[in-house]
């Protein structure tokens, strides 16, 4: 499990084809890298993935062909920043929301506007992931934990302070590009729940 709250930014070294997938090379950039340990979980733009080796400078990890096809990973090329988080401890402060590093689908960034030292974007999503998203709940985007602030039938609405900008690949994002979307986990037990109530119910 992971938190949402951005550790660090690194880029894609390298991608090797491998028995038919994608092996990744991360270089670790500013993500705190002591202590990492072979097969532990790093979020990659919000995609979780098994370091399988690393060094003092990154780690590799291989990438189904799903994970390439149902995310941006897939898209990106060497030398593209990436947001990083280390998965989450015990004892860690809950500082965003529970995110499982399990992408849900892709959504679009669609407008970006100045909103005094903040910025206000709105990005297009699937119909079938609106359905989660509710207005001052939490989504993640690229790996980030985000506030809903407006969701409509075509999209929803975040504001992101200029840290949350400076700090992630935000800074690199624009108007067009793909981006990663994980829905609240919370939402779809809910739903799960709701529908089983139904069918007790219903027999």
């Amino acid at each position: 499990m992971f938190t949402g709250i951005i550790e660090g930014v690194g880029r894609l070294a390298a991608t090797q084809p491998l028995g038919g997938d994608v092996r990744l090379r991360i270089e670790a950039g500013s993500l705190p890298f002591d202590h990492v340990d072979l097969g532990e979980s790093i979020a990659v733009n919000g995609v979780c993935l098994t370091v399988i080796e690393f060094d003092a400078q990154g780690f590799c990890a291989d990438a189904s062909n799903e994970t390439l096809a149902l995310t941006t990973l897939g898209r990106l090329r060497p030398g593209a920043p990436v947001n990083l988080e280390r998965a989450m401890r015990p004892s860690d402060r809950l500082g965003g929301h529970l995110v499982s590093g399990h992408v849900d689908g892709l959504g679009e960034v669609v407008s970006i506007a100045d909103d005094a030292r903040a910025q206000r974007w709105r990005f297009a999503a699937p119909a079938p992931l609106l359905r989660y998203v509710a207005k001052k709940g939490s989504i993640c985007v690229d790996g980030v934990s985000l506030t809903v602030n407006a969701v409509d039938d075509d999209g929803f609405e975040v504001a992101l302070v200029p840290h949350t900008v400076a700090h992630t690949v935000f800074a690199h994002t624009g108007v067009g590009d793909a981006v990663n979307l994980e829905v609240d986990t919370v939402a779809r037990y809910v739903e799960r729940l709701l529908a089983g109530r139904g069918q007790e119910g219903a027999a």
